[in-house]
């Protein structure tokens, strides 16, 4: 940039007077043009002073002379930061985390979350907003959606009303006089309650965001060679998001008293994932994925040594006990509806467990349309089986690129199956497991083709880990090396 500073910001001679110091704020209509500028506390007296601006969309920028791109709000008082950790954010608490540092390496993440400790949230009404984007709902023509409330049994209503009364004072909602209107919806979970709102009408009208999600294969396999982590959680993370001034009305709902909407984001709208997503990948653009991972509200920053990160040291990927505790706890399934829910949550976890297709298949059969509902002493060995798998998953290690992948297969009468490995060190580590259920057609095969079709699927499967590199295939069926004795082998 060829100006001073003083020429790209507005509200300089403003403060210049009466001010010695003032704090960037950039319009809201800058972000749209692709440039951000960080908050920055800036010396009134100073001639030059460095800025922080971010390209929003990766495109190069010209900056005129002239142009505004910030404005200034002069800082009337200035407090002195404490200089002991508040108490609020629970430093012991913290630190019962840390059993596997020493001391010096705890003194190192105290020092540095006193540092940031404004960056922390101190109790539950202290969620700040980001300004940097806001939350679009897109229904195109359509008309406005009038829902009228649902009734609410007595002892609710006053709790309902207590919800209400706790989002005003925290600035989360406002009172509403638009066409728009949705029923809500009380949820106990975990013993607390939770204010939800049905937006499965507004959903429906609500022009699609396709903003990707990560693949959460991907973001594990980004942490390969990765030995230390720090973990972020942001406090109500949707609530951080203001709505677009002419949506706020679409999220209007009623209790049966009055008629809110939200100056936030709420949940259960359609395209707050995407617009999420978008957010923290924009904030955190310039982080590599070898140093920063995020996925919608949560981070993770990685590293190889300490220096780098000041987290805990896992051993590697493993199941979440508190997810998998809902599989544990899952009672015996009583429809086809209860047994696919039941499916569909462990299938999430199904690379942790070996031969899980072959475990799961009586479970699957019972799924399918045309047979009757008849639990079976099968289906009870299956159901339990799996439980007991995921109580007792592996460890899996992330994928090394400078390590060669060993990929085992094996085939049987009614399915096939691979585990893909690398040697560390003097150990072979599992990476993944592969399975799948033959279909009837398949399990037709003879013997020899039914290894190959393992071979051909698990290649197929593990396509991201094994295309362009060199590996070793292992099989147990000795006739498939008589293969190797044709140049162009066909069939």
């Amino acid at each position: 940039m060829d100006s001073t500073w003083k020429d790209l910001f507005a509200g300089v001679t403003e403060v210049s007077g009466k001010f010695r110091y003032a704090v960037t704020d950039f319009p809201s209509q800058v972000s749209q043009k692709g440039v951000l500028v960080a908050a920055t506390l800036v010396d009134l007296k100073r001639e030059a002073i460095p800025v922080r601006v971010l390209d929003l969309d990766n495109k190069p920028k010209t900056v005129d002379k002239g142009a505004v791109i910030a404005t200034f709000e002069p800082v009337v008082d200035i407090v002195a930061r404490p200089q002991e950790f508040s108490e609020s954010l629970h430093l012991p608490l913290i630190l019962e985390n840390l059993e596997g540092l020493n001391e010096e390496q705890q003194t190192a993440v105290k020092e540095l979350l006193q540092e940031f400790q404004n960056l922390f949230s101190t109790s539950d009404s202290d969620v700040r907003r980001c300004n940097m984007t806001q939350h679009r709902i897109n229904t195109g023509n359509h008309p406005p959606i009038k829902q009228y409330p649902r009734r609410l049994p007595l002892a609710k209503k006053e709790e309902a009303e207590s919800l209400v009364k706790e989002m005003v004072d925290n600035g989360i909602i406002e009172e509403s006089s638009g066409p728009w209107a949705s029923p809500i919806v009380l949820v106990k979970k975990d013993g607390s309650t939770y204010f939800c709102v049905d937006y499965r009408k507004l959903n429906e009208i609500t022009i699609k965001d396709s903003y990707p999600l990560p693949r959460i294969d991907d973001t594990l396999d980004a942490l390969n060679g990765s030995q230390w982590f720090s973990t972020l959680d942001l406090k109500s993370g949707y609530w951080q998001v203001e709505i677009q001034p002419e949506d706020k009305e679409k999220t209007a709902f009623t209790t049966g008293q009055g008629l809110w909407q939200f100056k936030v984001r709420p949940f259960g709208l359609c395209n707050a994932p995407a617009t999420f997503e978008r957010l923290m990948e924009t904030v955190l653009r310039g982080l590599t994925s070898e140093a920063c991972l995020v996925y919608l509200d949560d981070i993770i920053i990685v590293g190889r040594t300490f220096q780098e990160h000041l987290n805990n040291i896992p051993d590697g990927v493993k199941t979440d006990p508190e997810k998998t505790k809902a599989v544990v706890d899952w009672p015996r399934p009583e429809t086809v509806y209860d047994l696919r829910s039941f499916l569909g949550l462990c299938t999430y976890y199904r690379r942790f467990v070996r031969n899980f297709s072959a475990i799961a298949r009586p479970l699957h059969i019972l799924t399918e349309a045309r047979s009757n509902f008849n639990w079976t002493e099968e289906c009870e060995k299956s159901f339990n089986s799996l439980k007991q798998a995921l109580i007792t998953s592996p460890v899996l290690t992330y994928p090394r690129t400078d390590k060669e992948f060993i990929l085992d297969t094996d085939a049987s009468n009614e399915g096939i199956g691979a585990v893909l490995s690398q040697t560390i060190g003097s150990e072979e580590c599992v990476i993944a497991y592969f399975s799948k259920s033959l279909g009837k057609p398949e399990r037709n095969y003879c013997v020899t083709r039914k290894e190959l079709l393992a071979i051909v699927k698990s290649i197929e499967h593990f396509h991201d880990y094994l295309y362009g590199r060199k590996f070793l295939l292992r099989t147990d069926h000795a006739s498939l090396r008589w293969l190797l004795n044709f140049r162009e082998p066909e069939g």
